[in-house]
């Protein structure tokens, strides 16, 4: 009988061993409990400018558009990297370690930070404005997403671009690009650029830079053998676009941009994306897995219209004429 009673009471111990052990096991999928009252949403983009900000707006109105709303089942906590991969990803281990239930990063780097920190922790990410998301792994191909990932591409509408140059600069040979050379996305894009600039008459001429510091000397080298500028969604270049067009304008020389910010703040025109709108896209994802979908089975998404804008004060100050083809196409800024 006492031999049987330590038996049972050894049993019990092992069953109460296990049991917290299962409790402090980390979870075995990337789902979300969708029966919380408030969800944990972690935000980080990597840099401070409209394109990123858009975004980030554009993204907490898609979840609010499909019943999550700051303030009443939601709480989220917005940091920036402010363009430093180092405070990336010391963002991205404090999402991780402090029980987020989803989280988001805006641009590459802060999206391969979250997906590092986050993946043993099985906590979903969503990507948005990441150009080429399998060339920087956070998808395995356009129709496959990886574990735990998913999101929205700012893969830009070169050809489109092209176009548009081409129509305002018939005469215009060299297309100059300022990109990071440590930003996936930006060498992914400059390689498109190259592929599809022939087609059109074009040469691109590039000038890579490692950090903001650069941008100046840089600029200056790239606008004295160019005879526009195609800037691009570049985060390191983009925080610094009014150093860009500042010597550009002095030089007459136009840029054009790859947003509708971008012109609002000085490039001639752009055949780009509305951020907001993919903002809003990357935030209906979320919605989708905080109401219970598996991420690892949506796959990434893309935009799939560009926008014509122009700014007809700053053609006017360079004496460019924005043909009527291209007028009655675009939205003015």
């Amino acid at each position: 009988m006492k031999r049987t009673l330590i038996l049972a009471l050894a049993a019990a111990i092992m069953l109460m061993a296990f049991a917290g052990c299962a409790n402090n096991a980390p979870k075995t999928d990337f789902g979300v409990d969708s029966g919380k009252e408030v969800y944990k949403v972690g935000v980080t983009q990597f840099a401070d400018h409209p394109s990123l900000d858009n975004c980030r707006e554009g993204f907490i109105e898609g979840l609010k558009e499909e019943g999550f709303e700051e303030g009443s089942n939601l709480e989220i906590d917005f940091q920036s990297a402010q363009g430093d991969m180092n405070i990336a990803n010391q963002i991205a281990q404090n999402f991780a370690n402090t029980g987020k239930d989803i989280v988001c990063g805006i641009a590459t780097p802060s999206a391969q930070a979250l997906y590092n920190a986050c993946y043993e922790k099985k906590i979903p990410v969503i990507f948005n404005a990441v150009s080429d998301p399998v060339g920087a792994n956070l998808a395995e191909s356009r129709d496959k997403a990886l574990e735990g990932i998913t999101g929205v591409s700012d893969e830009l509408p070169v050809e489109e671009q092209l176009k548009l140059i081409r129509e305002i600069l018939p005469e215009a040979k060299k297309i100059g690009i300022l990109y990071t050379t440590s930003e996936a996305n930006s060498v992914s894009t400059i390689e498109t650029y190259k592929e599809l600039a022939g087609n059109y008459g074009f040469e691109i001429v590039e000038k890579g830079i490692g950090t903001q510091a650069e941008i100046p000397q840089a600029t200056d080298v790239l606008l004295s053998e160019v005879d526009c500028i195609s800037n691009m969604t570049d985060n390191t270049v983009v925080a610094s676009l009014s150093v860009v067009l500042e010597k550009a304008d002095a030089a007459n020389i136009p840029v054009f941009g790859s947003e509708e910010e971008q012109v609002a703040n000085g490039c001639i025109a752009s055949a780009g994306l509305d951020y907001f709108n993919l903002g809003i896209q990357a935030g209906k994802q979320a919605a989708r897995v905080l109401k219970g979908e598996e991420i690892s089975s949506i796959k990434y998404e893309t935009m799939e219209e560009s926008k014509i804008t122009i700014n007809k004060a700053v053609a006017e100050k360079l004496g460019i004429e924005i043909p009527a083809s291209v007028l009655d196409k675009a939205e003015e800024k």
